[in-house]
């Protein structure tokens, strides 16, 4: 499986030591397999480093991690109940101890329906309703250096402007 990650830098040897708390699945190193969902997240890392380019790193990783009896694997396969809970917990900063998340993800219209139901402005199954009506994109999320070892790094790309 090929899987695509956006930075302001390129990302040869991921390290969880760098990623960020309190986001859609919690501390990790955060994948995709659609090339254009990275390039809109190397823009965004662009804009907060104020540094460096937009770069797409690409990973290879075989498929049957996904199926692997040995991991904690968490997937999601849409935008439901669960999926809600377990994006507003992680941004809460409440953790887990899966080895890999798999589910949409939410970008900033997603974000605002996530934080009026938070809130408590929206009930769970309006707040599912609106988010069922966003175009959303994967995320295959690496939490442990475990599974950090299985990807391959094959290569970058800067992304044109």
């Amino acid at each position: 499986m090929r899987l695509y990650h956006g930075s302001n830098v390129e990302v040869r040897n991921p390290n969880l030591r760098f990623s960020r708390e309190k986001t859609d699945f919690g501390r990790g190193f955060y994948t995709t397999t659609q090339k254009e969902q990275a390039e809109r997240w190397s823009e965004i890392k662009l804009d907060r480093a104020k540094t460096g380019k937009r770069i797409v790193s690409v990973y290879e990783i075989d498929e049957t991690i996904l199926t692997s009896p040995g991991l904690k694997i968490r997937e999601f396969h849409g935008v439901d109940e669960a999926w809600l809970i377990f994006v507003v917990d992680s941004r809460k900063g409440i953790k887990h101890d899966y080895d890999l998340v798999f589910g949409p993800v939410a970008n900033d219209k997603v974000f605002t329906t996530v934080n009026l139901y938070e809130s408590g402005v929206l009930d769970a199954e309006t707040a599912i309703a609106r988010l069922k009506a966003y175009k959303t994109y994967n995320q295959l999320s690496f939490h442990t250096d475990r599974v950090m070892g299985k990807l391959r790094f094959v290569g970058s790309d800067e992304v044109d402007e």
